[in-house]
């Protein structure tokens, strides 16, 4: 028997109430010997990955390490979109060993979680496959990673795809989010944050909109 189509999104597709995003270690000292996505790109993507799970209310746990005392700051435009959460310090290496990030993954509730940091090697694997290893189902954004090289990062997605992890990109999170650019509320607020920090796909909805008033709704 052959299947029956029918227009509805496919299960594996993640949406805005469906999942929790852990933001891990975007800070300036981990950063600075990442070598496998320019800083630039790495800042944008996290930018990207912040504000859309903002603006589409997804829960979200921002977590660091050793921020007093080595790493520094998480960048400022994750730490902007979510103006006054806290942020979640560890001496771990492995988030999910923390004991209060663990907790706030039990309160929010979601089986299904979105991950994304650095180093990919360490601070992503360790809880990426500590995750699957408990049940949870787990989607990791690889352009909003980095590494100490482009080896590091590539073996590191490579063991965590094999292992069962979900890869996807921070552009396609964003547009995941919004899947249909016929609703409305979220529309302008998804095309803002790509002008804002999508690249060359946002300097295309600019030169659109500005000279032709498109709208990908109509």
């Amino acid at each position: 028997m052959s299947p029956n189509a029918t227009p509805t999104p496919g299960g594996l597709l993640i949406s805005p109430t469906d999942h929790a995003l852990i933001m891990i270690d975007f800070q300036s000292q981990m950063s600075f010997a990442t070598k496998s996505i320019d800083a630039v790109s790495l800042r944008n993507n996290a930018a990207l990955v912040a504000h859309g799970a903002k603006g589409f209310g997804v829960p979200t746990i921002l977590t660091t390490v050793a921020e007093k005392t080595f790493s520094g700051p998480m960048f400022s435009e994750i730490t902007e979109a979510f103006a006054g959460q806290p942020l979640l310090d560890r001496t771990s290496m492995n988030t999910w060993e923390d004991a209060a990030v663990i907790a706030e993954v039990n309160r929010i509730g979601k089986t299904r979680l979105v991950m994304c940091g650095l180093w990919t090697s360490v601070c992503i694997v360790g809880p990426a496959l500590s995750a699957l290893d408990q049940g949870f189902e787990v989607y990791v954004i690889a352009d909003a990673c980095g590494d100490i090289s482009a080896e590091a990062h590539d073996r590191a997605m490579d063991r965590m795809v094999q292992a069962g992890v979900r890869p996807m990109t921070a552009l396609q999170y964003l547009l995941e989010l919004q899947r249909d650019w016929a609703r409305a509320e979220t529309y302008d607020m998804t095309t803002g944050i790509a002008k804002k920090f999508g690249g060359a796909y946002g300097l295309g909805i600019t030169y659109a909109k500005t000279m032709f008033g498109a709208s990908e709704g109509h």
